[in-house]
């Protein structure tokens, strides 16, 4: 609020005044407030019958505002000087029409105050916000409208204006003064001038409250004096006659003021008083044939913003049905501003509203405009040059239609929808802040003055629209509150100050959401606040007292509300709910003693309550944001977790807590018990800055077990743990478990814990002790974190003269330890050795050690009589090199122990230093756990740049040496390797392969491009030789796969090839070959044999043999023959086919002329199926009379036996009739079909077109009102109509067969123009759909109605014609049928020609089968209705 301008907080302050003595502080209207009256909701109840005096409404004054205690406690039956409810929560059923409220909020409660009194379910807003405004019923005046419109005959309220008095227009004529006591002033004018002049349609006031104009539905303006009650003026010429005034308004001076009539016109009026003679002049400022303005508001400046440069060119704001002007009246008359609406909905209410706003620290007007759903700002300011600039900030976007629009202050507006909802909005965050449903005060409409009714009704249609909800005259606001008037009463509306938010708040029993809007005002960031002034920690005091107030109701409230009887669970669960709180806001507040003093000893009454407080302390003191707690709290807190057993948490907040108030021997005591170390140390530590007690109790645990060879404990174990990150943190001079140790005391604890590691003997040691029992307990725990802590130590010490000798004593006492004992193991002893290695490494190293220790090392890591713990002894030995430890060893003798030790990583170590890479690969190849990696170390050997080639060459030399080897371990790698860096010497690789197996299993990878290894085919260059190797190896050892391989291998000769296949008299791989190779007669020819063959094996069987494997064997090598025979019948001549199919039906029927009818063979009926099958399939290469004529000249069955080839002749005949029956229903559903496509063709070309609209899509205007220019109006089937000239100024023609079509220009600017010049081919082949371009022949004007042009008939389809198709084609949802059996044929003839290699390309590929939108439909297409 600070960055208000002094003029705001003036507005505010007003605002938030609740009582008749604050009320009369303010200047003019704020003082009549009170006796306005925010009536008691009881009283309205119990008097609505009765006749209203003002007496009632004398309100007593208040000396001080009501206490919390009193809101609170305060009965039902008490009467209240104002009501708090807020009117969201309130039902009023009962109410009639002059009552209070403004909510329709359904329920099925009855307004009874005991009703209020129950929790209910707040909106979010409320919750948030609390109730923003105050609403109240003005009972006087409202009463006394109705009371004139009974004995007076004044008729109902029609307009309201608002200054330091209020006047309410009537129906009849009649202006009604009321003062600040709601009190009747003055009855100005008169019924039989009313029935003269009609209703009064506008109202203002000047700003000295000394003048009222009044306008009339039938166009006159009255001026009245409002001392004397005089009329001064009365103008019945100062615009058009036959109009009703709209709005009259005074400027900031009193003898200037603007009118607006029905007609649209804007006009000035000048008072002058020239002898004592009054006159007025009339001036046009805008005429309501350019547009007619339904709205205006002049700018109005406070007193205090009088000298403010921008209002000496006295603005004006005019709305008319298109556009905003601002118009400047002085000094001259000038235009500073038009702004054009966008489209929207013509039945809404332009609406505007000035208001002084303070931006960058200058107070500047802002103009609030709207219509519909958007609310504009615009921000008006003048330059040093004298210019005004208006520039335009955020706009308001909003869900609903708006009919007002009212600043109530510079930050909050409110504004009211079509439903007479109100929604109070912060105007810099656009969040909303309270809705008010106001439908109760039946608020007026200004519709009839809009349609001028009382002249006759000679308005135009757009503006008689918008009257249907203008309600201009009936909402008036001043001194940031509005009035409201309805057909029987006035309202009031203004924002509540802070104070009476919270208290409403209370008042609902919502303390937590009081507490929460509280903190909101505490923090600055609430929204309309009202009542808060002086700077920051002014504010924030006066709203902190106010909250400590309601934390002691809410305490109060949390232990009185409190459940009696249950069970426990449900008194914790009602304390975690509300103590929680009282503990947030002590804390932000930083009211620690008042949490710890009397909110404490409140809660303690209740020992549910209490624990539920020491417990939500937890999260605070972890988080350390609540430090310096009570030594009795503190107490109370360790006593509470300890008695519920949460000794974890117990630890967790000891040890983020100052306890040196506490007792510490105890805590001490509590911790050892419970084993809460942490706690323990931090106790010893910051209690008593003892670090080395902590040590001494961990090691008398842990030693014991370690000492004897037992296996710690799950707990030892955390122990041990514990105790070694407590020395590397106290070594390090950081405190544990967190924080740092103070400074001065560093050195000296490092010196302790040292002087400690290092000691000879333990205290009250026994006699069996070993030496140093510190240093060997933790390194028997944990070598490698032991040392590595030391080792974090060695790097943090100065190089001074006690830190050398420290680190040379410990470095003895390890090695002391652990050489002299055998009970450490390799991997320890290594740990050690890495470590010393690591730290000799150093350049600054200081230590020293005795390098045979080191051999001594060796020795025992490279035993060669100890088997057990192999890898882990390399490993060690491996990281001990790794750590600078290969210094302290000889080479030779090193590699020499390490191969006869089998360290072969060792030895790759060592190799890798002398760049002796070839030795390596002997190493992998013996380590049987890395053997596999070879191929990846020979490959990055040759490959990665940084290698000699003198050590690339040895490398490539060895793994030549080593190839049967690498095959045999993993071939397809091996082939890898060969292909990439080998390739040239494929055939010495293939020498040196002597087994058999092996070289096949090494070629399979190298040419298969199944086996999946990377290699590029075309970059090895492979003779065929080496591939016909590959083929007689696989024809050897894996025949069955020969085919396959044969159809991904490409480099092999034929002829060398077909006689490994004869070779190894595999026929199939022969067939395939010379098919191949082109000769099909011959491939056919072996196919027979071998069915012939086949043939024979199965007439020789007996009905005994039960194998059916020769029948399969019979059926496969059918199936393949047909498959030959279909697959090259296509290229061949009618001879060479009958070559082909005659003898594979002759090798079929040969086997049933054996077998006599009487006594047919076992296999009959499969073989005369097979004959079937291959007849079926000779039927689409050789004529059926050809296929007869062989069958009846064969000497068996030209002696009459035509019995035994019947059943032949008739299944040959019924596949005829099946093809002949599916050619006649084809036909016929073509036919259908074909008719169908041409009815619907014809009736959606010669459809007629039915415009959308009867204006043009680019220039708006209606097309009968160019009727004067020689202009073609052109119709799309869209549905879009333009004048052709608009089209042309578009370019929305194209070119096609060199005439020019239109283009609908919405329809294909939506789709990118730039696509109809691609898209002209497609048209010519009637592919265009028409969301790309939509064309219809143009209309031709007439006097009459526009006819159809009429277009030439032309061989090509018009663009309406192909419209038309494409339609007609979606409404198939489909492909046609045609189009499917087209697709049929084609599938059956490709299928039957397709290579036995089993490529998939063909049509098929792009088959309408494929498509996702496929489905199949067996009946004609439905007729679709238009």
């Amino acid at each position: 609020m600070e960055n208000e301008p002094d003029h705001e907080n003036v507005e505010q302050s007003l605002c938030a005044k609740t009582t008749e003595e604050e009320l009369n502080k303010s200047f003019n209207l704020e003082a009549s407030l009170s006796k306005f009256s925010y009536i008691d909701l009881d009283k309205e109840l119990e008097f609505k019958t009765d006749l209203i005096d003002d007496k009632e409404f004398d309100i007593p004054q208040v000396d001080t505002p009501p206490t919390l205690e009193s809101i609170l406690n305060e009965t039902d039956d008490e009467e209240e000087s104002f009501v708090l409810e807020d009117p969201t929560l309130l039902n009023i059923d009962t109410i009639d029409s002059h009552s209070y409220d403004t909510s329709s909020v359904a329920s099925s409660d009855s307004g009874d105050r005991t009703n209020l009194k129950r929790k209910k379910k707040l909106p979010d807003s409320f919750s948030l916000h609390g109730s923003v405004m105050r609403h109240s019923l003005l009972k006087g005046i409202s009463a006394q409208i109705v009371s004139a419109a009974d004995k007076v005959d004044a008729g109902l309220p029609t307009a309201i204006a608002v200054s330091s008095l209020i006047a309410v227009g009537t129906s009849h004529g009649l202006a009604l003064i009321f003062d600040q006591n709601q009190a009747l002033r003055l009855c100005l004018g008169s019924t039989s001038v009313g029935g003269q002049y009609g209703a009064i349609s506008a109202l203002s006031i000047n700003n000295d409250c000394s003048r009222l104009l009044c306008g009339f539905a039938k166009g006159q303006i009255t001026m009245w004096d409002l001392a004397s009650g005089k009329l001064l003026r009365s103008i019945t010429d100062a615009h058009p006659p036959g109009t009703a005034i709209l709005h009259i308004k005074f400027t900031d001076d009193p003898t200037l003021a603007i009118c607006n009539d029905s007609g649209g016109s804007v006009f000035e009026l000048t008072f002058k008083r020239v002898m004592g003679v009054r006159t007025c002049e009339s001036r046009c400022l805008f005429s309501g044939s350019k547009g007619e303005v339904c709205c205006i508001e002049p700018l109005h400046s406070k007193p205090d913003l009088k000298d403010h440069p921008i209002t000496q060119f006295s603005l004006l704001a005019m709305a008319s049905l298109t556009k905003i002007l601002v118009i400047g009246l002085k000094p001259s008359l000038k235009v500073w501003m038009t702004f054009p609406y966008g489209r929207m909905d013509p039945s809404s209410v332009p609406l505007l509203a000035w208001h002084f706003v303070a931006v960058h620290n200058y107070v500047n007007p802002m103009l609030a405009f709207c219509r519909g759903d958007v609310v504009h700002f615009l921000l008006v300011k003048r330059d040093e040059s004298g210019a005004i600039h208006v520039t335009k900030q955020k706009h308001l976007h909003l869900h609903y239609d708006l009919i007002n629009f009212t600043w109530i202050n510079s930050r909050t507006v409110v504004l009211l929808d079509s439903v007479e909802k109100l929604h109070v909005i912060d105007r810099q965050t656009q969040e909303e802040l309270e809705t008010v449903e106001i439908s109760e005060v039946q608020l007026v409409y200004n519709s009839s003055h809009f349609k001028s009714l009382a002249t006759g009704g000679n308005v135009s249609q757009a503006l008689a629209l918008v009257g249907e909800k203008a309600c201009y005259q009936s909402i008036s606001s001043y001194g940031g509150q509005i009035f409201y008037l309805g057909t029987k009463s006035v309202y009031v509306m203004m924002l509540r100050s802070w104070r009476e938010r919270v208290d409403h708040l209370l008042k609902q029993d919502c303390l937590t959401e009081a507490l929460a809007l509280a903190w909101s005002f505490h923090e600055g960031k609430a929204k309309a606040v009202v009542g808060l002034s002086g700077d920051a920690n002014k504010r924030k005091a006066v709203v902190a007292d106010r909250m400590v107030e309601i934390l002691f109701h809410y305490a109060d409230r949390a232990l009185k509300k409190c459940p009696d009887q249950g069970k426990i669970q449900v008194m914790e669960q009602h304390f975690q709910d509300m103590v929680p709180v009282i503990v947030d806001y002590c804390l932000l507040l930083q009211r620690k003693d008042l949490l710890f003093s009397q909110m404490y000893d409140k809660l303690s009454e209740n020992s549910v309550a209490k624990g539920v407080f020491l417990e939500c302390l937890e999260p605070y003191i972890l988080s350390d944001k609540l430090v310096g707690i009570t030594p009795q709290v503190m107490k109370d807190l360790i006593v509470h977790f300890q008695d519920k057993k949460l000794m974890e948490n117990v630890e967790a907040l000891i040890v983020h807590m100052d306890i040196t108030s506490l007792d510490i021997q105890q805590v001490v005591l509590m911790c050892w018990e419970n084993h809460l170390y942490d706690a323990m140390i931090y106790v010893y530590n910051r209690g008593m800055n003892e670090f080395i007690s902590p040590m001494e109790k961990l090691f008398k645990v842990i030693a014991p077990p370690l000492n004897a060879g037992k296996t710690l404990t799950d707990e030892q174990v955390v122990m041990g743990n514990k105790l070694l990150v407590y020395i590397s943190c106290c070594l390090a001079g950081r405190a544990y478990p967190l924080g740092d140790i103070p400074e001065d005391l560093v050195p000296l604890v490092k010196n302790q814990v040292f002087e400690f590691l290092i000691r000879l003997h333990s205290a009250e040691a026994s006699l069996e002790e070993e030496i140093y029992p510190y240093v060997r307990t933790l390194l028997h725990f944990d070598t490698r974190e032991f040392l590595n802590v030391l080792a974090l130590t060695f790097e943090d010490f100065k190089n001074d003269k006690q830190a050398v000798e420290y680190q040379q004593r410990i470095v003895d006492i390890l090695l002391k330890v652990m050489v002299e004992n055998s009970d450490f193991t390799p991997s320890q002893v290594g740990c050690l050795f890495t470590f010393l290695a690591r730290q000799l490494a150093k350049p600054d190293n200081t230590l020293f050690v005795n390098r045979t220790l080191f051999d001594q090392v060796l020795e025992f890591l490279c035993s060669p009589d100890d088997d057990s713990r192999h890898s882990e002894r390399q490993q060690v030995l491996l990281e001990l090199l790794q750590a600078g430890g290969i210094v302290q060893f000889e080479e030779s003798r090193l590699i020499r122990m390490a191969e006869k030790a089998e360290f072969y990583q060792i030895c790759e170590f060592m190799y890798e230093r002398e760049h002796q890479y070839d030795k390596i690969i002997d190493c992998y190849l013996r380590d049987p756990l890395r053997e596999e990696e070879v191929f990846n170390y020979i490959h990055n050997i040759l490959s990665i740049p940084g290698h000699s080639a003198e050590e690339k060459q040895s490398v490539w030399q060895k793994a030549m040496d080593h190839i049967e080897e690498l095959v045999s371990l993993k071939p397809c790698k091996a082939a890898e390797l060969v292909a990439t860096h080998f390739s040239e010497q494929i055939e010495t690789v293939i020498k040196k392969l002597q087994n058999q197996v092996l070289l096949f299993k090494f070629l399979q990878s190298l040419l298969d491009p199944r086996e999946g290894i990377h290699v590029n085919q075309e970059s090895l260059q492979i003779s065929p030789c080496i591939t016909e190797l590959f083929i007689e190896l696989l024809c050897q050892f894996n025949p069955n796969q020969v085919i396959e391989t044969l159809q991904v291998l490409e480099c092999y000769r034929l002829e060398e090839t077909i006689q490994i296949a004869q070779r190894y008299q595999l026929h199939e791989v022969t067939a395939y070959l010379l098919e191949k190779k082109g000769d099909i007669h011959g491939a056919f020819l072996i196919m027979l044999k071998r069915l012939q063959s086949k043939l024979q094996e199965i007439t020789q069987q007996d009905e005994n043999t039960k194998e059916n494997s020769s029948l399969k064997e019979v059926e496969e090598t059918t199936v393949e023959t047909i498959a030959l025979c279909q697959r090259n019948s296509h290229n061949l001549n009618q001879q060479q086919r009958e070559a082909l199919w005659f003898p594979l039906l002759e090798a079929m029927m040969a086997p049933q002329k054996l077998s006599s009818s009487a006594a047919p063979h076992l296999h009959s009926e499969a073989l005369k199926s097979l004959t079937m099958q291959v007849l079926n399939s000779m039927a689409a290469f050789i004529a059926l009379p050809s296929i007869l004529q062989r069958i009846l000249q064969d000497p068996v069955y030209g002696k009459g036996k035509l019995g035994e080839i019947q059943g032949l002749i008739l299944g040959m005949l019924d596949t005829f009739n099946y093809e002949q029956t599916l050619l006649e229903t084809t036909t016929s559903l073509l036919n259908q079909d074909l008719h169908w496509s041409l009815c619907h063709l014809r009736a959606s070309v010669t459809r007629g077109l039915n415009p959308k609209q009867d204006y043009c899509s680019i220039c708006l205007q209606q097309y009968k009102r160019r009727q004067e220019m020689a202009d073609e109006i052109i119709v799309f089937s869209c549905g879009h109509l333009y004048h052709s000239f608009c089209l042309q100024n578009k370019e929305c023609t194209i070119e096609i067969e060199g005439q020019t079509r239109w283009t609908c220009y919405k329809c294909s600017s939506s789709n990118k123009v730039g696509k109809l010049s691609e898209n002209s081919s497609e048209i010519k082949k009637g592919r265009i759909t028409p969301s790309q371009v939509k064309m219809s022949p143009s209309c031709l004007p007439s006097k009459g109605d526009p006819a159809v042009k009429k277009a030439t008939s032309e061989p090509v389809l018009d663009p309406q014609q192909i419209q038309a198709f494409d339609q007609l084609c979606r409404l198939y949802r489909g492909s046609s049928r045609l189009a499917l059996l087209t697709e049929l044929s084609q599938n059956r003839s490709s299928e039957s020609y397709r290579p036995f290699s089993g490529s998939q390309s063909g049509p098929a590929f792009n088959s309408i089968f494929q498509n996702e939108n496929f489905q199949l439909q067996l009946i004609p297409p439905p007729v679709t209705e238009d």
